[in-house]
């Protein structure tokens, strides 16, 4: 396939981008997307500083491809990751939530290619104005904390809207999906559910499975785990949690925060600084407030332990169209392969190339 601003901008072989998903995309995955010609992002906020540094190397001894990490521009300790990955001469930065403009300023003064995800057209124009080199725009059909614009009213809003590179995400997982984003404008497309079902991701083949039964009516959006919109498959706990009052909610939510305070090494008060982040502007209750510092412990227990009975699992729509659990080699050459497919019938039905 040809060249795209996306490829040339981070150096990849193919228009495709592996997201930062927190307990998914750890260093198997992602040397393995990257030695697939994709950009692995290598997932940050669950893992403590000293992790970060030793999961960066060895993503560096698994591949000499380009990959990047993504961080939190809210934590507590945002710029001692930053200085880790500056350390460790990771050239590419992914934020879910916006950087600010001193941050965006200090990365890009250090060479490195900041790409932030954003939902919304008014947020894209933002981080552009800022010196965001390229942006991924996720519509309401993608994984984990979501929003209510489907993702083929957003992007071409978005494409639009800026002048820089605009990856697509939200609802793709294979090559009919790169042409209609490419269509529309994109320099490529970001996915999560679908890298996450593949051989090379650690998630527990028991968690695997329970993603590959999902039919689409399987994967719902809620408010229970965190008071945000948040997208992952329907479970008992879910069902729990959407049922539950407000004391046993704040007494569910205090226990996940003191499991995930051992786990991070993060104090009482950078757990509940960090709830207050994305209280900001919100109106969340204070069980609330502790399971959005804490979600990553709910997340955890299932992508991590395989316990679906107590653990939340983020999820994609795509996950009811998805039967099989291809390698990431074999998932991104297949991806081209259609995607080349399908650029060839529709240059015979036009007879344009």
């Amino acid at each position: 396939m040809r060249e795209t601003a996306l490829t040339r901008l981070v150096g990849v072989r193919h228009p495709i981008v592996q997201t930062g998903m927190g307990w998914v995309a750890g260093p198997r995955l992602v040397s393995a997307a990257a030695n697939a010609g994709a950009l692995g992002i290598l997932a940050s906020a669950t893992m403590t500083p000293d992790q970060l540094r030793g999961a960066i190397r060895e993503v560096r001894s698994r591949t000499r491809a380009p990959f990047g990490v993504n961080l939190r521009a809210d934590a507590a300790d945002a710029a001692d990751r930053v200085r880790i990955m500056l350390d460790e001469g990771v050239r590419v930065a992914s934020f879910a939530l916006a950087p600010s403009p001193e941050l965006i300023s200090r990365l890009k003064e250090a060479g490195v290619v900041v790409i932030p995800s954003v939902g919304a057209r008014r947020h894209a124009e933002k981080v552009a104005a800022w010196g965001a080199d390229a942006v991924i725009v996720q519509g309401g059909e993608g994984g984990g904390h979501t929003g209510e614009v489907a993702t083929t009213v957003l992007l071409p809003q978005v494409v639009d809207a800026v002048r820089i590179p605009v990856v697509a995400a939200g609802g793709f997982f294979d090559g009919r999906g790169l042409v209609a984003a490419l269509a529309y404008g994109a320099a490529g497309v970001a996915m999560g559910t679908r890298f996450l079902l593949t051989s090379d991701s650690t998630v527990p083949d028991t968690v695997k499975a329970r993603y590959l039964a999902a039919g689409v009516r399987d994967v719902l959006v809620t408010r229970a785990v965190d008071g945000l919109p948040h997208r992952m498959l329907r479970t008992d706990l879910v069902d729990a949690l959407e049922r539950s009052g407000r004391v046993r909610a704040l007494a569910h939510a205090v226990r996940r925060a003191a499991g995930f305070r051992r786990l991070s090494g993060l104090t009482w008060w950078q757990l509940v600084r960090d709830g207050l982040a994305l209280r900001h502007g919100k109106e969340l209750s204070w069980s609330q407030v502790l399971l959005a510092a804490n979600t990553p412990m709910l997340l955890k227990s299932a992508m991590v332990d395989g316990r679906t009975d107590c653990g939340v699992m983020a999820s994609g729509q795509v996950a009811g169209l998805l039967d099989d659990l291809p390698s990431c080699a074999e998932l991104v050459a297949r991806i081209m392969e259609e995607a080349e497919e399908v650029l060839e019938e529709l240059e015979g039905l036009t007879g344009v190339r």
